[in-house]
């Protein structure tokens, strides 16, 4: 894996409800000084059984080199494996633990244009961006839906502090999604793309803006869900190239949580099929694709895979590792 970040003591020292299912915590140190961050950037908590879960850092200022606290922005999931229950459930003068900031989704076009597109509980590494973007002098368009007013976090605040650079969408007042594909079409020549919300909104945007033209080094993505097992998931093999050995995957096992158990070193990072790091190529075998990073002609091709949690189709897969 990439280099395993210290640890943080982080104080809850406020904690409000800011819709019925989101949550906004502000962190400060235990003690010392925060670590500083970029727009864009998450940190780790830890959970009371020693999992973790990420969460976007909320920056409304674009001062955050030397941050007094940290804010996170939490939805409280209705299929919550125990990570947005146990946030939620946190109060004023409890301490959590967390890793350093540490970014997979930064700002990386310069001075070109950049279109924010958010998705529900997705805004909260876009908040940072878009004040980044707006301090810097860059031009940038905000574009924040949700189901309804009442589901739509931090919307007062947007409105103030962005004015005409946000457009707000609501499905029941449209009468259905945002319509991604006329966002793409009518951006400004080099626009890059950042997009953070549920996999479908994810999947259908960089469609959207390939479709319009956009080079792949101009679309960002980060996915806010972990995914989840099927029911329909079966045990396979995974070949190594390098030297034969064969390893079982079963199902609720990544292969990465197989090969590191083996003694495997594998560089990954988000684990949630957003970042490509792990990208792996596929020699033999039929990959069941389950991430957000490739596009529809890379995975028809077969020949590559994320294999933190992409499983397979075929008994086996030989995998270049």
């Amino acid at each position: 894996m990439t280099g395993s970040a210290s640890q943080i003591a982080l104080r809850v020292v406020e904690a409000k409800q800011v819709t019925g299912k989101v949550r906004a915590l502000t962190l400060q140190a235990d003690k010392g000084d925060l670590p500083g961050f970029d727009a864009g950037a998450h940190i780790e908590v830890t959970l009371p059984d020693g999992d973790t879960r990420p969460y976007s850092l909320i920056d409304w200022d674009g001062n955050a080199a030397a941050p007094a606290t940290y804010r996170l922005g939490v939805l409280l999931e209705d299929d919550s494996r125990g990570g947005s229950r146990f946030m939620h459930h946190l109060r004023e003068g409890q301490v959590v633990s967390a890793s350093a900031p540490r970014n997979s989704f930064a700002l990386a076009q310069g001075d070109a244009p950049a279109l924010l597109v958010a998705g529900g509980i997705g805004v909260t590494p876009l908040i940072s961006m878009a004040a980044a973007l707006q301090k810097g002098g860059v031009p940038y368009r905000f574009v924040y839906a949700a189901r309804n007013a009442d589901a739509m976090a931090f919307r007062a605040e947007l409105e103030s502090r962005h004015g005409a650079a946000l457009q707000l969408h609501f499905d029941d007042q449209a009468g259905g999604p945002l319509l991604l594909a006329p966002l793409m079409k009518n951006a400004a020549p080099g626009t890059h793309l950042y997009v953070c919300g549920p996999r479908p909104m994810i999947e259908a945007a960089r469609e959207a803006a390939l479709s319009a033209g956009f080079s792949a080094d101009r679309i960002h993505f980060e996915l806010f869900e972990q995914v989840a097992a099927q029911e329909s998931d079966q045990p396979f093999e995974v070949e190594l190239a390098s030297n034969g050995q064969v390893f079982t995957i079963p199902p609720g096992k990544t292969i990465i949580e197989v090969l590191e158990g083996e003694g495997i070193d594998l560089m990954y990072d988000c684990q949630r099929g957003d970042c490509g790091i792990c990208q792996t190529d596929v020699l033999e075998g039929e990959p069941d694709h389950r991430d957000v990073v490739l596009s529809q002609a890379e995975r028809d091709s077969g020949k590559v895979m994320q294999i933190c949690v992409s499983r397979a189709k075929s008994a086996r897969l030989k995998l270049d590792l």
